[in-house]
């Protein structure tokens, strides 16, 4: 699947495949692939805009970041594989660090089956400090923001 955007009233709507071997002994989507497959919709976003990681942390800018956090709530069990969605947006953008939240729904987006947050921090690839953001990972971020109520 690629990280086509499908329209939702803010952040965007990422396809993502489960697959047969993602479920338990149960035959529900295991509790450690959601986390998995937001990571993967993530990068396929982020690397489709020209940010990505190929293994020199210097070169990677400000894909050379790290998780400080992560939380995830499962509100409904995924019980066969198919298509999916992942919703991602920008909670919050800060100087070296940023909140992102996600969504695992079905693949129109209608259905939620887990929600979260997880916070990430931009380091520097000499001493792994936290660094700022560059001015086009801030502008194309903005994009992501979710409207504030």
């Amino acid at each position: 699947m690629t990280a086509e955007t499908l329209p939702v009233s803010y952040g965007c709507l990422v396809p993502v495949a489960v697959h047969f071997d993602d479920l338990d002994a149960l035959g529900l989507l295991h509790n450690a692939r959601y986390p998995v497959l937001v990571e993967r919709a993530w990068t396929g976003y982020w690397n489709e805009r020209g940010y990505g990681f190929d293994g020199d942390w210097v070169a990677a800018g400000d894909s050379c970041n790290a998780v400080k956090e992560l939380r995830i709530g499962y509100e409904a069990p995924v019980s066969r594989p198919g298509a999916y969605a992942v919703h991602l947006w920008l909670e919050r953008l800060g100087r070296t660090g940023l909140t992102y939240g996600f969504r695992f729904c079905s693949a129109d987006g209608s259905r939620m089956y887990a929600h979260g947050t997880r916070v990430l921090v931009r380091l520097d690839p000499a001493d792994l400090r936290p660094t700022p953001w560059s001015d086009r990972f801030r502008a194309d971020g903005q994009a992501l923001l979710r409207p504030q109520d």
